[in-house]
């Protein structure tokens, strides 16, 4: 770093985002992204509104907000649409975490929560996931005070915490604001949207990236109570009023207005993840219940670095971990069904290999 890097972010530890080498053609089966490219509804839409990007996007949203709240039967002022749902969640650190009320989550989860936190020198803790990684409500229960981040289904265990069970964490405290981050909740897992009549201290967040093929096009959206929105605007217009761009909220509407393909190919990947996962179980890899497009996955014959640099050798990419707890587990993205063909393929050639 330079010398004028301000002392406040010098101990600060960014999010690593999964690698892209472009060393060779992979199998890409490390960064969750949606196997299957933009209806070509979507892709359309964007090229129309590229006509007209020497304007402005519009800061409100107006059109992308209308249409999410009827997807979800809720007011448009109920939802805000962001540059990716990381935005969103940077937003939340920023409007509902302070001295008085620090961050808390688990032990294992999305990396970019501790990001976030000391990145807006908010206090935090975490908490650690059972053994088996599930998450008891009770820990978050017993800390008042503390604002919640909950990744649900978790990444990167996959696992679905039951949507009466966030319930809980929710109403056993009403002066706190409890984030439910979904980026994977229509794999597998049940949305708490439902739920935010009853509770003006609920944020979910949700993205584009994952069940609507949408990564590269950066999307994301928020819904909570008008007052918990207007918070997050309140941000969101003293930082970048213009967050998302013309093409990208184009996209956006097109693809809610097909989103009875978005929902098929999300049963489609959960179908393949399923089949995969009784697969590799078979063949003796301790895999996690996973209601997300991934697995994860270990097995007592190979370490988890092993594991993936083998498969990296054969050109297919998964993501490993490094700490401690799960540093023999490696996330697995679930892709097409022929896809997932050449990784058990290869993973039995490492089998072999290692037994």
């Amino acid at each position: 770093m330079s010398r004028f890097f301000s002392d406040k972010y010098a101990a600060l530890t960014p999010y690593v985002p999964g690698e892209q080498p472009r060393d060779m053609q992979y199998l890409k089966l490390n960064t969750n992204e949606s196997p299957y490219p933009p209806l070509p509804e979507v892709v359309e839409a964007a090229r129309e509104e590229a006509a007209r990007a020497h304007l402005y996007s519009d800061p409100t949203a107006f059109a992308l907000r209308q249409a999410l709240a009827a997807r979800y039967n809720v007011s448009p002022a109920e939802v805000i649409a962001v540059n990716g749902s990381d935005e969103a969640l940077n937003f939340a650190f920023m409007a509902f975490c302070d001295a008085a009320h620090p961050a808390v989550f688990p032990d294992i989860t999305y990396g970019f929560y501790p990001v976030f936190a000391r990145l807006n020198g908010v206090p935090y803790e975490e908490i650690p996931l059972r053994e088996d990684f599930t998450l008891d409500p009770e820990e978050y229960i017993r800390r008042p005070g503390k604002t919640v981040f909950l990744a649900n289904p978790n990444a990167p265990t996959g696992i679905f915490l039951p949507l009466a069970q966030v319930e809980r964490i929710v109403r056993a405290d009403p002066d706190r604001v409890v984030i439910v981050d979904e980026a994977y909740v229509d794999f597998g897992g049940e949305s708490a949207i439902k739920l935010i009549p009853q509770y003006p201290n609920l944020l979910v967040v949700r993205t584009y990236s994952k069940s609507r093929s949408l990564a590269g096009a950066r999307l994301g959206f928020a819904v909570g109570q008008s007052s918990l929105i207007t918070d997050l605007e309140t941000i969101r217009y003293s930082t970048n009023p213009y967050n998302v761009n013309r093409m990208t909220l184009a996209m956006g509407a097109a693809s809610l207005a097909h989103d009875d393909i978005n929902r098929q190919r999300c049963r489609t990947v959960a179908e393949v993840r399923d089949s995969t996962a009784a697969e590799m179980r078979s063949l003796g890899f301790d895999v996690t219940d996973s209601s997300a497009n991934f697995l994860f996955a270990r097995h007592p014959a190979v370490d988890g670095e092993s594991f993936y640099r083998k498969l990296r050798q054969r050109g297919i990419l998964v993501r490993h971990f490094t700490l401690p707890r799960i540093r023999d587990y490696n996330r697995i993205t679930v892709g097409t069904a022929e896809q997932m063909k050449t990784f058990t393929a290869a993973v039995r050639e490492i089998l072999e290999e290692s037994t």
